[in-house]
């Protein structure tokens, strides 16, 4: 699962560039009780995609703004504890499912 590059941000973390993006499913129109997630992956070799589920509750609604957004220091924490919890982002394999609330 590659992430798309139109709207992708870059960030580097401890000299590693990255790409990263909000999950497009979990911020817009689920009319239900998902969380904000985001997606990231290496930017140079993209492999396994690192899935971040924030813990905080995604739009409900076109019309609503999150009262929260995904800030870059947020996702540079997320990658560091992805990494210390075994994602290998350079690897292939199924999406790393990362929960924030739970960490």
């Amino acid at each position: 699962m590659a992430l798309v590059k139109k709207g992708s941000r870059r960030i580097v973390v401890d000299g590693v560039e990255y790409r990263w993006r909000l999950s497009r499913k979990h911020w817009c129109c689920d009319f239900d009780v998902s969380t904000l997630a985001y997606m990231v992956e290496d930017a140079a070799r993209p492999g396994t995609t690192l899935v971040v589920e924030t813990g905080r509750p995604s739009l409900l609604a076109p019309s609503l703004v999150p009262a929260e957004l995904v800030l870059p220091r947020e996702v540079a924490a997320g990658i560091r504890a992805a990494r210390s919890n075994g994602w290998t982002p350079t690897s292939n394999g199924s999406p790393f499912k990362l929960h924030l609330s739970a960490v």
